[in-house]
């Protein structure tokens, strides 16, 4: 597919608002979207609104002439995605080179607090899913009285889960211990791992990420044992 160029927007940015040319670099073309188009402005902010510094993670921002005027007949709405200076918040989580180009890290919904520590998911779903036991990964938070949220794993095996016994239930959770653990700092290694043969989506194929956290809830109530306890290490 040669001159493929990526795209990043949203229907409220009309719709691109950043792009990839064809002569950009092969890396930059398959590992980011793109600079901000022309005419337009694009930033990153924490969660105080503060812009953060070049390569540091936050929600990405857009303003200019591609930002919608407002959602019909729903002042609130809008005012909720489009501030009083005319910046739309996306509600993506990014960051932004020193060469422009942008990189999506996750979504801030599904941002997850542990003890006050900001952790994206998309990073966990990359080290888990990078192993050869699994075919597909979804990671959410889950309710913790103590810290505000723990870190749980939905793994989709590379079999169907009524065949996998449960020696192989224990090799699978073994060696994604010790891959999270080789990976990832030890308050991003997931405490609790399910597995399942697939995710519940939309019609339009997404992933839904609060039925996936509900349902854990509901299943860490019940003392499930559908729910593995995935990290061997006391909390910290």
């Amino acid at each position: 597919m040669h001159g493929l160029c990526i795209m990043y927007g949203m229907t409220e940015l009309s719709p691109v608002a950043t792009l990839m040319g064809p002569d950009d670099p092969f890396e930059k073309r398959i590992s980011t979207i793109g600079r901000v188009a022309p005419m337009a402005e694009l930033k990153i902010i924490d969660e105080q609104g503060t812009i953060v510094p070049v390569g540091e993670k936050g929600e990405i921002c857009v303003r200019g002439y591609l930002v919608m005027k407002g959602y019909w007949d729903d002042e609130e709405k809008t005012a909720e995605a489009v501030d009083e200076a005319g910046w739309m918040h996306s509600g993506d989580l990014g960051q932004i080179d020193e060469e422009g180009y942008v990189q999506i890290v996750g979504r801030v919904k599904d941002l997850i607090i542990r003890g006050g520590e900001n952790i994206s998911p998309k990073e966990i779903e990359e080290a888990i899913g990078a192993h050869k036991l699994v075919r597909d990964v979804q990671v959410v938070g889950t309710k913790c009285e103590r810290l505000g949220e723990d870190v749980c794993a939905w793994v989709v095996p590379q079999k169907p889960v009524a065949e996998v016994s449960e020696k192989e239930r224990t090799e699978i959770r073994e060696a994604l211990v010790e891959l999270t653990k080789d990976k990832l700092a030890h308050f991003k290694q997931p405490k609790y791992l399910r597995l399942v043969d697939e995710f519940p989506l939309t019609v339009t194929g997404k992933v839904k990420k609060n039925e996936i956290r509900d349902m854990s809830d509901r299943l860490l109530a019940e003392k499930s044992n559908e729910m593995i306890k995935f990290c061997p290490y006391k909390n910290k």
